[in-house]
């Protein structure tokens, strides 16, 4: 498993803005689960959904360097595993690797792409060329796709520990002492797992894909690769901006906070260099088009290997 190269700006100093987030986001986590009981499970589940995806997004912030100069105070912040399944540091050294821009969308070197080979296509039995094509639709996506998704992480996390993969076995023992103090904590506040699986975790995976599926396509042009969601004060809260995706693709190093300004001095410029992959009705807009409409097929256009 090989790390990326981070960005080379840093922040001069801590960037509270961020750090305010981590608690803000910590506070109503724990606020939520200790009156969880109080809740019907009608608001339990979107809060709870919300806040975990949420905490997804102040992830995506650590592993780009924020709010501290320090990895390892910034990975400690990241270190309890609200989302349960995804250990911090898988996370961080595929989501750098995602962000060679050159690989975007290549299934063979790109860890967070949604397309398959023609040739891997060719030797999938129906029922999953049927499955994926269902994932390419945003309600398959939220439903189905998103149980697929974790346990086609698992898969090949059993694989790399099989073959011993440098940094993997250690990256799964600490996210096992952040999964430990979790189920800790839900065992003080009397939350079952199960529940907290089926109304959290569940839900919150399904939100965190909704940033995603649509995120990026696969065009010859690097550039038009990514997307811009003009989106709603509460969708760009939840990504923490990455909406603007293209943005961030050009200045990774940007903090969250940010984004929007670098965005509103050349919008224009912006939806000409991703090729106006751009949806100004926001996500509502990807809901009606896309929620029982695939997006496109699942075999990437150009790359035939493997």
């Amino acid at each position: 498993m090989h790390a990326a190269t981070i960005p080379s700006r840093r922040p001069a100093t801590i960037e509270w803005p961020t750090v305010g987030l981590a608690i803000a986001i910590y506070s109503s986590f724990f606020t939520l689960t200790w009156w969880h009981a109080v809740l019907p499970w009608y608001v339990l589940m979107p809060l709870g959904a919300y806040v975990v995806a949420w905490h997804s997004s102040l992830l995506h912030e650590l592993v780009h360097g924020h709010p501290t100069r320090n990895r390892r105070i910034n990975a400690l912040i990241g270190s309890l595993p609200l989302i349960l399944w995804l250990p911090f540091e898988i996370y961080r050294v595929q989501h750098l690797q995602h962000h060679q821009d050159a690989n975007l969308t290549d299934p063979l070197s790109d860890p967070e792409s949604y397309y398959v080979t023609p040739s891997r296509w060719r030797r999938l039995p129906e029922w999953r060329r049927r499955l994926s094509s269902l994932r390419n639709t945003l309600v398959g996506r939220l439903t189905i796709g998103s149980l697929l998704i974790v346990a086609e992480f698992f898969w090949t996390q059993l694989r790399a520990l099989r073959n011993d993969e440098p940094g993997v076995r250690r990256a799964w023992c600490g996210h096992a002492l952040g999964v430990a103090v979790l189920l800790a904590w839900l065992a003080v506040v009397g939350l079952p797992l199960w529940q907290y699986l089926l109304l959290i975790v569940w839900p919150a995976t399904a939100l965190m894909l909704v940033r995603s599926f649509l995120e990026h396509q696969a065009t010859p042009e690097v550039e038009h690769r990514t997307v811009i969601v003009e989106a709603g004060p509460l969708m760009r809260l939840l990504f923490l901006n990455n909406n603007l995706h293209i943005v961030h693709h050009a200045k990774p190093a940007l903090p969250w906070y940010e984004l929007p300004a670098a965005y509103a001095a050349d919008r224009a410029g912006w939806h000409a260099k991703n090729g106006g992959y751009v949806f100004r009705g926001g996500y509502a807009e990807i809901c009606r088009r896309f929620a029982f409409r695939a997006k496109e097929p699942p075999v990437h256009p150009f790359v035939d290997r493997g």
